[in-house]
């Protein structure tokens, strides 16, 4: 995995200096080298490499075609490549072994055609000095970040804000919209970004600057096609077909690769699967001190089962200090309960391998989230009333949708009391604007709550936390249930195929029933969250606001951080201190 960054002047001349430096910031993302190139007076293209195909300097990027008329900064991983490699082979000569070139062919030979072609994770910046443009792509779920700044006359790009910080051009005003999003969504929604004219490109999206103008637009390339088709082949052997292939491909690479083990379904799905493939992954695992469902244990099961070996890490509350970093890891706010632990099993992985396997995208696919489950049973109610009451008065998707992801809801009401009345300009008219934007109504059933948790949960914060915390430690993160072809299988069938009330991820379970022990086929699904208590303490909430810069700057109301102290433990405590680190790390 990488890091990319690129300047584009509209009528100044960029400085190959402030994006060397941009490099820089983003060793961590590639620590196996770091290159950048001046492509003309007013563009530069800068890239750090974490490196998995083709070690040699001939898969070092920025890359240039066989012509020089086309140039690559790339980010990620195509796991189709050598297929797409053997059609381009009589129409281009390939000088090097690595992925980034075939994308390179792809484009000089089908153009943007080319991206549905492409089975991976990526974000990547390809100048086309024929038509004179460059486009920012990123990939269909959101798996690799991809930012910009834009003001007309300055387009700026990187992996990560704090890349885009160090230019001259780039101006640091904060977006107070997006600092209200932030407390309703717990992360800021695409495409905005916590600072003003700064941007994420959509997943599933590509951004066209057109140098002749300097104006951009944007495409959205792919959509999650849902139809409720039903078919007399088998589901679960499909299922098994596609979920084989898709580790067998996010397999690949000149070095090993390893997984993360919590004893669930899906990482431990992943190693049983890589174990059938004849490879045996190192896998690492976390757990919390004290705790009676400390994953780990259900790791060290399961990896005794598989022959795999399996390192673990134990943490107790002390770890939470980590929070004074997580501002730096992840440049935003981001208030996933999990970022601290999911930086520490990264780290613990780090150690020994440079890739691993994780199973983000099955619960989506597979309907393991509770939530998902209650929607179901609101949606299709058994008893007489409960169907009559669901007709006269039926379920509102978003609003249910809100409470379910809001850990601590902040809704307009609940911004006001916070806010001071200065910053009541800045609050949305709908706090739910977001998940409204994704709630399609011609969506019937499961799949309408499955496609906001693809959009707005796993494309937003989930796939955003595990992104941040692995690279922080140089380490790349694979996800092979975000599989196209698995995801369009899942949304073309008709619920009742891919989904058992009784039955706990059905087609999944079908698939490793006789792979696993008992003890983890009939273990309760758990988030990959700590113990309640971990987060719960109250005398260290205080401690830790206890000099608010957001109540100092007038900001957030010191009465209202009193009034949540004396009650009960609720979750709007994370927001806050989240919000309140990120702020005394990046306004200084």
């Amino acid at each position: 995995m990488c890091g990319i960054v690129g300047h584009i002047s509209n009528n100044g001349v960029v400085k190959l200096k402030e994006v060397e430096t941009a490099c820089q910031l983003l060793a961590h993302r590639g620590p196996d080298g770091r290159n950048s190139v001046l492509i003309d007076d007013h563009m530069a293209f800068g890239h750090t490499r974490l490196s998995f195909l083709d070690l040699s300097e001939k898969g070092k990027q920025p890359m240039f075609n066989n012509t020089k008329n086309l140039c690559i900064t790339f980010n990620g991983e195509i796991y189709n490549y050598l297929e797409i490699k053997k059609e381009l082979e009589s129409t281009y000569d390939f000088v090097s072994g690595s992925d980034t070139e075939v994308i390179l062919a792809a484009y000089q030979e089908w153009g943007l055609a080319m991206i549905d072609k492409l089975e991976g994770m990526f974000a990547m910046a390809i100048y086309d000095g024929v038509k004179q443009e460059v486009h920012l792509i990123r990939d269909r779920f959101g798996i690799k970040p991809l930012y910009y700044f834009y003001n007309c006359n300055e387009l700026i790009f990187s992996s990560e804000l704090k890349a885009i910080h160090q230019f001259a051009a780039f101006q640091k005003a904060l977006d107070f919209t997006s600092f209200c999003d932030f407390f309703t969504y717990r992360y800021i929604p695409s495409p905005k970004t916590i600072w003003q004219n700064t941007f994420k490109v959509k997943p599933a999206h590509y951004i066209t600057l057109h140098l002749a103008d300097f104006t951009l637009k944007e495409t959205e390339y792919w959509l999650i096609k849902a139809a409720h088709q039903k078919s007399n082949n088998s589901l679960v052997e499909a299922v098994n077909e596609k979920l084989r292939s898709s580790i067998e491909h996010h397999a690949r690479a000149d070095v090993p690769v390893g997984a993360f083990l919590s004893g669930g379904y899906d990482s431990s799905a992943i190693c049983a699967y890589l174990k059938e493939l004849n490879y045996t992954p190192s896998s690492f695992s976390i757990g919390f001190e004290n705790w009676s469902n400390s994953e780990d244990k259900y790791a060290a099961i399961v990896a005794k089962h598989l022959g795999v070996p399996n390192k673990s890490i134990v943490v107790d509350d002390q770890s939470l200090d980590l929070i004074d970093i997580m501002p730096q890891v992840y440049d935003e706010p981001i208030a996933d309960i999990s970022i601290i632990p999911t930086y520490l099993v990264s780290k613990l992985a780090s150690q020994e391998r440079k890739a691993v396997m994780s199973g983000e995208g099955a619960d989506e696919l597979f309907v393991g989230y509770h939530w998902q489950k209650t929607y179901y049973e609101k949606i299709h109610p058994k008893r007489f009333f409960d169907k009559i009451k669901a007709l006269v008065n039926p379920i509102d998707t978003v609003s249910f949708y809100a409470e379910a992801m809001a850990m601590g809801l902040f809704d307009k009401k609940e911004l006001e009391k916070m806010l001071t009345p200065a910053y009541h300009q800045f609050i949305p008219a709908d706090s739910f604007w977001f998940y409204r934007m994704h709630d399609k109504e011609e969506l019937a059933g499961l799949k309408r709550i499955q496609y906001l948790d693809m959009k707005c949960f796993m494309g937003e914060l989930v796939l955003t936390k595990v992104d941040r915390a692995s690279m922080a430690n140089s380490l790349e993160l694979r996800v092979p249930f975000l599989n196209k072809d698995l995801v369009e299988l899942i949304f073309a069938r008709d619920e009742k195929e891919y989904y058992r009330p009784e039955v706990k991820k059905y087609l999944l379970y079908e698939n490793i029933k006789d792979k696993l022990p008992i003890d983890i086929l009939a273990r309760e699904k758990q988030g990959f969250v700590g113990p309640d208590q971990y987060y719960m303490n109250k005398a260290w909430y205080k401690k830790q606001l206890k000099n608010s810069r957001l109540v100092a700057d007038g900001i957030i109301k010191q009465s209202y951080i009193d009034a949540l102290l004396r009650e009960d433990y609720d979750w709007r405590f994370w927001k806050i201190l989240v919000m309140e680190k990120w702020y005394q790390t990046w306004m200084s």
